[in-house]
């Protein structure tokens, strides 16, 4: 049996970003998107087990993921800093983890729409990235936070579950609290934030409502609070966010995010041709005409203020995938299939 660091080892010289450890199966890692084998050994229950204490760092924490079902953690194996998830299923440990970049890339190389770097000068306010996992949420929010840190002169918070990317503090000063560790959720370090005299606050995750809603409050005493979403859109990441409130509150948490909410960009990694994957955005720069729409509720009508917005920077999903099938780095049928509107890309991806 392959050991944990050979199995990282073996990921990165691959370029796959995941592994996953399961019980009856040979080790597997995600390469391309897609899932692979990266042996002929079948793992046994002993196998998992060794693997899950080994990863989990002690006996304690160990003793601890047998008690709750599942563990959180980051590590480094094999030189390369990997985020860790152990959990049961049918009573035998399974594991996934995701290697992460060694370092932290510049912003300007993601292809990221050219407005969205200019966001570090914000002074306050918040800003959304969104997608499903594994759409590169963790490392735009990164660049764009190594950007600030080569650059301003600031003070940055981060709240994360578990801490992935590790910062060297330039011209900031940066502390990294991780939640079930340093802090005990992202509300409590949240709320903790606003007396550590932040200019800028990284929320990992905004995943329930006191978390929202202190991250509002955060906005509106003069912050800048960068979050996360798992949306796929930005008119769905309003609509996400109001409707954690309860009906009686929804018309005040309109009127707070048309005045806090500056940018929410959304985005997808799609197959490239020759191999690899390339970064899809939808880009929405928060201006009075969509200020108005969140406050009166017409969400529905924000792709459309998004699709007419070019001249500052905006772009839709689907705009943005016809671009990259005109450049010819995806395929007309990879953009059709990740589409939001399937005609409007059937009929301009050419």
């Amino acid at each position: 049996m392959m050991t944990v660091d050979e199995l990282v080892a073996k990921a990165k010289k691959d370029g796959a970003s995941d592994i996953h450890i399961v019980c009856g199966l040979p080790p597997k890692y995600r390469h391309d998107g897609k899932l692979k084998n990266m042996s002929d050994d079948i793992l046994t229950v002993d196998d998992c087990i060794l693997i899950a204490q080994y990863l989990s760092g002690s006996r304690e924490a160990y003793e601890e993921f047998n008690r709750v079902g599942e563990l959180d953690a980051a590590n480094t194996y094999a030189g390369n800093r990997t985020r860790i998830h152990i959990f049961k299923q049918q009573g035998v440990p399974s594991v996934a983890l995701r290697l992460l970049s060694e370092y932290i890339p510049d912003v300007n190389k993601l292809g990221l729409p050219p407005a969205v770097p200019p966001l570090i000068n914000l002074h306050k306010g918040i800003v959304l990235v969104t997608g499903e996992t594994g759409s590169g949420k963790s490392t735009t929010l990164a660049a764009l936070m190594d950007s600030i840190n080569h650059t301003m002169s600031c003070h940055i918070v981060t709240l994360e579950d578990p801490v992935e990317y590790m910062y060297k503090p330039d011209k900031c000063v940066i502390n990294q609290r991780e939640v079930g560790k340093d802090t005990q959720s992202f509300a409590s370090g949240l709320r903790a934030s606003l007396r550590e005299d932040p200019n800028v606050i990284l929320i990992g995750e905004m995943r329930d409502k006191d978390t929202i809603e202190t991250a509002i409050t955060a906005a509106e005493t003069g912050h800048l609070v960068f979050g996360t979403l798992h949306t796929g859109s930005a008119s769905d990441s309003i609509d996400r966010i109001v409707q954690v409130f309860p009906e009686a509150a929804q018309t005040q948490i309109r009127l707070q995010l048309s005045m806090t909410l500056q940018a929410v960009l959304t985005q997808q990694l799609i197959p490239k041709i020759g191999g690899g994957r390339v970064l899809a955005c939808e880009f929405m720069l928060v201006t009075d005409a969509i200020r108005n729409l969140i406050r009166a509720g017409n969400t529905p009508q924000i792709a459309n203020a998004v699709a007419t917005s070019a001249a500052i920077g905006g772009t839709t999903m689907d705009q943005s995938l016809v671009r990259l099938v005109r450049a010819r780095q995806i395929t007309k049928d990879d953009a059709i299939h990740y589409a939001h509107s399937v005609d409007y890309v059937r009929k301009n991806a050419n």
